[in-house]
């Protein structure tokens, strides 16, 4: 194509830079793919290099662009899309390249050409693309799934209690972009958060502390935790209060304990896909 699909304004000079890419869309539950990308860029102090031409890979009936008007005069417009960041790490680890994105509607195969010959550009070798999906499970887990490149990697992720993916389904950007890095040579990994259905509509902190702390682990830098920490520590102390004042909420999780206990997650995941074992939280706390 002839349309540029990355508007670059600087390409930055990095240190051996990995690429966390991170979308809001289909695979974002609870917000952890999203706000992961948004703290990192606020906690590193990242900074804009390179925008994505909404043009090319975005419905703006699905997506539509946001605008400001003020005494009828139009001010500003704003398409979606998504920015590239860059952050220097300041240690022996790797720098960064974050991107934080709406997931594409269009051409994903083109749309992974493009950030594919933006990391080569930037001597970018290793992908990690961020998801986060529902699944029978409570907000007291912890649990990150992954799928990756090559076995070796995966033996180093199993020592950070990343288990492997099994699933057939509809698939998200994530897949498309794993599948052509890993045809140009990259090294690519991908993580999948799982969250509690009943949670739907709020941010799962604590979710969003292990995988910081994850991805630090992987890229070998500093990424401060204890803000999303406490945050959790506030948020789980209001689900407590409200699972023990509400007989609803409680034989609900417990119910969830029991089959946990009991390894019969799959026969319970049917219905609660359908939502008549679900109690949503979120009308019951506290505004965040």
């Amino acid at each position: 194509m002839t349309e540029k699909g990355i508007f670059i304004e600087k390409l930055p000079e990095l240190k051996k830079p990995l690429l966390i890419a991170g979308f809001d869309g289909w695979g974002n539950a609870l917000d952890v793919s999203r706000a992961m990308v948004a703290y990192m860029i606020r906690k590193l102090k990242a900074g804009h290099f390179a925008s994505i031409n909404p043009d090319l890979f975005y419905h703006y009936d699905k997506n539509r662009p946001s605008v400001n008007i003020e005494d009828g005069i139009l001010k500003d417009i704003s398409a979606p899309g998504g920015g590239f960041y860059y952050a220097r790490t300041g240690s022996q680890g790797k720098d960064l390249v974050i991107l934080n994105a709406i997931e594409p509607n269009l051409r994903w195969i083109n749309f992974a050409e493009e950030l594919l010959s933006l990391c080569e550009k930037l001597n970018v070798k290793t992908i990690i693309t961020l998801g986060s999906m529902y699944d029978n499970v409570l907000h007291s887990d912890r649990i990150i799934s992954g799928i990756v490149s090559n076995r070796d990697l995966f033996s180093r992720l199993r020592q950070k209690n990343v288990i492997p993916v099994n699933y057939r389904g509809p698939s998200a950007i994530h897949s498309t972009l794993y599948s052509e890095s890993t045809k140009r040579g990259f090294e690519c990994i991908s993580l999948w958060c799982h969250c509690p259905y009943y949670l739907e509509g709020t941010t799962h902190f604590g979710l969003l502390a292990s995988l910081g702390a994850l991805l630090s682990s992987i890229g070998d830098f500093e990424l401060d935790v204890e803000e999303i920490e406490a945050s959790w520590k506030d948020l789980n102390r209001q689900i407590q209060g409200i699972i023990e004042k509400n007989p609803d909420f409680k034989d609900m999780i417990n119910n969830l304990r029991k089959a946990k206990v009991r390894g019969s997650w799959a026969s319970m995941k049917e219905s609660i896909k359908k939502g008549d074992k679900v109690i949503p939280l979120k009308d019951f706390l506290k505004p965040g």
